[in-house]
């Protein structure tokens, strides 16, 4: 197919039913780009023959140095069936991990996705992850298994060997979307239910099978009978589906097409003497049809081909096969050039693929609803509870409507960077033939002129010397600067325009176009517009609101934009001018009423972090500002400025982070950057006392006394007005002893803080349902969020049991820090009983007050704040609290002398006694009025005073048990070979690293091995591995967990058997300690360590001789 004009792209993008919005996901190296070099080959863009050499969609230096995908690109092809004519929107994802969150930017655009897998690594955990995007955006996929050369080449298969290698890795990955849609159907069964029912006393039963056995699923897995499965080769250019063989032999042998279809995968046979295809190939030993008609011709042909080199037989095969190869394919040495000559155009890869995804996945005109409503939905807020207007909208999403009426409605992924000279409007166009002539009158003109100058300066060159000469210098420059200005303008400097990456859903995106830019905050249902108001009204400022005009409008076409007027409905564009009203993702609507999309489900989280400061004071305004473009330009990076003034950058990993600081040098800030070592986040926490010493030995009684003679000596140690008791009870009084608190700190069961970790969403939805709650407004919670807080609670209570937890969800008092953390605040104070944190689950239908009303105590905001500091930073080294519970055991406030009260005005005197009364209603007030006006000031100084004492006294709470640093883990997937094994355990023990599983993947010589690895020794880990394995080895890591560090980084010997295990001093290594200090010394804390102790001369003694 010839190169694809403008014109019939813009033509193409009117017919939305013709119009397929399609990604590449896989795992890194499994073949994506190269397969989209043969899709964008077969429109002309670039040569069949440079296909999986230039990749093309990789436009970035650093992807070609590194041969991986950073980002995601897209492009238009036209790919024409018979009569029919498609425009094939296609975008290529990265496959790495560090890049997953350009994934779902891609995702959330299509309608559809390949899937490649490779076919022989099969199943990778990120080919999991992309299913799982590709599921959660409820996208319809097909399977491309990519790499059928390398069973031929290098694990030199048979094909029948071949067929049951690819059998097993369809089972691989139908086993993931078997998985996905098991859980799906449960929670829709559950919700079901909970709907239908209402939950009687007892004990009930589900019969949660039923679900799966009622529902069909049969169109969900891959299955080549079905044509969602492709077999390629994509650096040579073949792949074919099971359909275009059907094709083939049912003309050759005269059976229908139909039959082919559902024999030609499966074990069935052909009986050559009956003419018949039979089934029981496996039983009866006879091969599969598979491999028979489709398997044994390719592998004859790369015996022929790669292998033997037999030129008689490629003769025989390319005229048996009707194809044409030219005599330089034939005569050249690389055989690979006259493989793919020959199979380009028997088994054109291109051909198949976009035909697959023609006729398989959905136009955007067939948007499911369920998608459409996934989509509007934000956070707790279900689609019923959506204005009426907006409901309203899911009718324009459906028809995919491009009317001028219809609403406009755009979704915008993600911004992107480019440079200026990239922009359509700054490139040299070609000239057209009038403005050809016009320069060629004018070139004549301006000779003519210049002769007739050089002829009068001849003249009159006797009479007056060097005038003339000065009227040709004159006639000269003048074109000549008219040259360099325009030159100039052309290499102006160089400057980044941000695009805005978006797909339009409804209506007709048109340049000049007055817009809402609605952010993710944005709330319909709380916008005090007038009905039916446009962004040409000039409506009132509304929060997370603002309106523009549409400036710009590109078609991306890879690495080139080409300038469009309008974008219908279905479309994937470009839109520039918006780096101003968007930062990283935003709805663009003409409807006010129309609600931001859902946030982007982003799989990776950034945890490698570092401080960036410019190598010249002078430039810090440069690197601010160019910080600021590198957060809006990566939809995963984020940038910080913490208290002590450090610019932090955030990335999911090592590779991420070198693309962004390369970036940041290169385009962003354009200056040179001092980068410090990455900042490895820590977590504290407690556990129980350990029951044996540090060599293994019980802990007897002469510990126990060690250990009460060592909790006295710190008792002396601790300031006045701080009181701790051997049970870890620390009471606390404030400076002016108005008020003293009782904290004791206990460990949380390790699944308790996962749970606490994992619904953090949660339980800020239930901050945020209180804090309105105390205001006296109303928030509507959806049954779906309302069922899982519910859920939480219940799965929170079974976590939580056992003498020292009773009723402790009960009179849960806070969550820290953030109030959304895995750390928790009791309430163990007899007689006061606050407002729950569950009143979402108390209040009745409609409401937002709880059943029944409880007043808060004075003050009661001051302890929570002191706890969410100390949560935020703990006394080790200042970092975040994990897996801790405080519990309040005693609170009293005692009434201050007041001369003050006598100098009050009768006036103010009035209207304190007035408020006295209402302010005292409830319960909970019973001990605060104690403390009067003064004491109960929440605003006064008691209460700066409380918060300071609620932090020291959980700090010294916490610093009374067994304190823990906990570290961020990596689950690390190595493919290596069996030669390499031994080398890569040592780089991962070197590392901290530890091995949970090692297996073989079967059909192969590739183990697979699964690990953990801190983070904080992950640092360098994959070049490391590469150089110590010859490249044998390549890791994945991903974040996966927190986990304890057993070794106590205060640690001191104590028993009889530690001293003499580990000496008086025990200064051998305490990586606990060494982590502590390290984090200390970065923030400038206090470190206590030796540097020279009994600095003597050693003096070697030798024997005269």
């Amino acid at each position: 197919m010839g190169h694809t004009s403008l014109e019939k792209i813009i033509a193409l993008q009117k017919k939305p039913s013709n119009i397929r919005n399609i990604c590449i996901l896989a795992h890194v190296d499994h073949g994506k780009t190269t397969l989209a070099d043969c899709l964008v080959a077969s429109n002309g863009i670039i040569s069949t023959r440079l296909a999986g050499k230039l990749r093309y969609l990789d436009s970035r230096e650093d992807e070609q140095i590194r041969g991986i995908t950073m980002k995601s690109s897209a492009i238009s092809l036209h790919f024409s069936t018979g009569e029919t004519e498609y425009l094939v929107n296609l975008i290529d994802s990265p496959g790495h991990v560090d890049f997953s969150s350009e994934v779902s930017t891609a995702v959330r655009l299509c309608d559809g996705a390949i899937v490649v897998v490779d076919a022989v690594e099969g199943v990778c955990p990120q080919t999991q992850v992309v299913l799982r995007q590709a599921w959660l955006e409820n996208i319809r996929p097909l399977l491309v298994i990519n790499k059928m050369d390398r069973l031929i080449v290098e694990l030199k298969l048979s094909p029948l060997e071949a067929y049951t290698h690819l059998q097993k890795i369809l089972e691989q990955v139908n086993a993931v979307t078997g998985t996905l849609f098991a859980s799906k159907v449960l929670e829709e069964r559950a919700a079901k239910d909970t709907e239908e029912q209402q939950p009687a006393p007892g004990e009930q039963v589900y019969d949660w099978s039923a679900g799966l056995e009622e529902t069909d699923d049969s169109h969900l897995y891959f299955s080549p009978d079905q044509g969602n499965v492709a077999f390629a080769s994509a650096i040579d250019g073949w792949g074919f589906s099971i359909r275009m063989f059907a094709q083939i032999y049912s003309q050759k042998m005269g059976i229908r097409s139909e039959l082919f279809l559902k024999t030609l995968w499966g074990d069935f046979y052909l009986n050559a003497k009956a003419k018949k295809i039979m089934k029981g190939a496996q039983s009866k030993g006879k091969k599969p049809l598979f491999v028979q008609l489709v398997l044994d011709n390719i592998w004859s042909l790369y015996d022929a081909v790669v292998t033997r080199r037999d030129k008689e037989k490629v003769d025989k095969m390319v005229t048996s096969l009707g194809i044409k190869v030219m005599a330089r394919d034939l005569r050249h040495a690389d055989p690979k050039v006259l493989l793919s000559a020959i199979c380009s155009q028997w088994l054109p890869l291109s051909q198949t693929v976009l035909s697959m995804v023609c006729e398989k996945l959905p136009a955007p005109t067939d948007i499911a609803a369920e998608r459409v409503e996934a989509l509007m939905s934000v956070g707790a807020r279900r689609f019923d509870s959506l204005p009426e207007e907006t409901q309203q909208l899911k009718k324009a999403f459906l028809e995919c409507a491009s009317e001028d009426e219809a609403p406009v409605i755009i979704f915008v992924s993600k911004m992107f960077a480019v440079d200026s000279r990239a922009l359509p409007e700054n490139k040299q166009r070609p000239l057209t033939q009038e403005e050809l002539s016009q320069r060629r009158e004018l070139a004549r003109q301006r000779h003519a002129e210049r002769q007739a100058a050089n002829q009068s300066s001849e003249s009159t060159e006797t009479a007056i010397g060097g005038s003339g000469q000065t009227a040709v210098t004159a006639n000269d420059t003048g074109p000549g600067k008219e040259r360099i200005l325009f030159r100039a303008s052309v290499e102006g400097p160089r400057r980044e325009h941000f695009v805005a990456f978006a797909r339009v859903y409804s209506g007709v995106a048109r340049r000049g176009r007055k817009v809402f830019v609605l952010g993710p905050k944005y709330d319909p249902a709380l916008a005090t517009l007038p009905r039916g108001c446009f962004p040409d009204d000039a409506p009132p400022s509304v929060p997370h609101m603002a309106s523009c005009t549409l400036e710009r409008l590109y078609l991306l076409m890879g690495r080139e934009l080409e300038e469009l007027d309008e974008v219908p409905a279905g479309n994937v564009l470009g839109i520039g001018g918006m780096e101003e009203f968007i930062l990283k993702s935003a709805t663009i609507s003409t409807s006010a009423a129309c609600p931001p999309f859902t946030p982007l489900n982003f799989e990776a989280t950034p945890i490698v972090r570092v401080a960036i400061e410019p190598k010249h004071p002078s430039e810090m305004q440069k690197l601010v500002q160019g910080m600021r473009l590198l957060n809006q330009a990566d939809p995963c990076a984020e940038v910080l400025i913490q208290e002590s003034g450090e610019h932090v950058l955030l990335t999911a990993g090592e590779v991420h982070l070198q693309r962004c600081l390369d970036d940041l040098r290169e385009r962003f800030a354009r200056i040179e950057i001092s980068v410090s070592e990455p900042i490895v986040p820590f977590r504290e926490t407690v556990i129980r006392p350990p029951k044996v010493d540090m060599v293994n030995e019980e802990l007897g009684r002469q510990q126990k006394v060690a250990v009460a003679r060592q909790a006295r000596e710190e008792q002396s140690r601790y300031p006045e007005g701080v009181q701790v008791d051997p049970s870890g009870l620390v009471v606390l009084t404030t400076p002016n002893k108005l008020a003293t608190l009782g904290v004791r700190a206990l460990p949380l069961p390790d699944e308790a803080t996962r749970l606490l970790e994992g619904n953090a969403e949660l339980i800020r939805t239930m901050e945020q349902f209180n804090l309105m709650a105390r205001e006296g407004r109303t928030m509507e919670i959806s049954p779906k969020t309302l069922e899982a807080v519910r859920s939480f609670r219940a799965e929170l209570a079974s976590h939580l049991q056992g003498r020292r937890w009773r009723d402790a969800v009960d009179r849960i008092w806070a969550f820290g820090p953030r109030r959304c953390g895995p750390n928790l605040l009791l309430n163990s104070l007899e007689g006061y009983c606050r407002p729950s944190v569950w009143q979402c689950l108390e209040a009745p239908q409609g409401g937002a007050g709880p059943a029944t009303p409880l007043t808060l105590r004075d003050l009661d905001s001051s302890v929570v704040s002191g706890f969410q500091l100390a949560a935020l930073a703990g006394p080790m080294c200042e970092e975040p609290l994990m897996g801790v519970c405080f519990a309040v055991e005693s609170w009293e406030v005692r009434p201050a002398s007041r001369p003050d009260r006598q100098e009050l005005g009768s006036a103010a005197r009035a209207e304190e006694e007035a408020e006295a009364p209402a302010a005292g209603g409830g319960p909970g007030r019973r001990r605060g009025d104690a403390a009067g006006s003064g004491g109960g000031d929440c605003y006064g100084p008691l209460s700066g005073q409380l918060i300071a004492a609620t932090k020291e006294a959980c700090r010294y709470a916490f610093q009374a048990k067994s304190q823990r640093l906990m570290a961020a883990m990596y689950t690390c997937e190595i493919m290596a070979t069996a030669e390499v094994l031994g080398r890569v355990y040592g780089v991962l023990s070197k590392r901290e690293g530890r091995v949970l599983s090692e297996e073989m993947k079967e059909g192969t010589d590739m183990f697979i091995i699964t690990a953990v690895l801190p983070v904080a020794e992950s640092f360098g880990f994959a070049d490391e591995i590469r150089k110590r394995t010859s490249g044998l080895a390549s890791p994945q890591l991903v974040f996966s967990h927190w986990e304890v560090i057993p070794s106590d980084p205060f640690w001191v010997p104590t028993t009889e058997e530690e001293y003499l295990h580990f000496g008086e001093k025990a200064d051998s290594a305490n990586q606990a300690l060494k982590y502590v200090n390290a984090v200390r010394r970065r923030k400038g804390l206090y470190v206590e360590e030796k540097l020279v102790e009994h600095a003597e001369k050693q003096r070697t003694l030798s024997k005269n001789k």
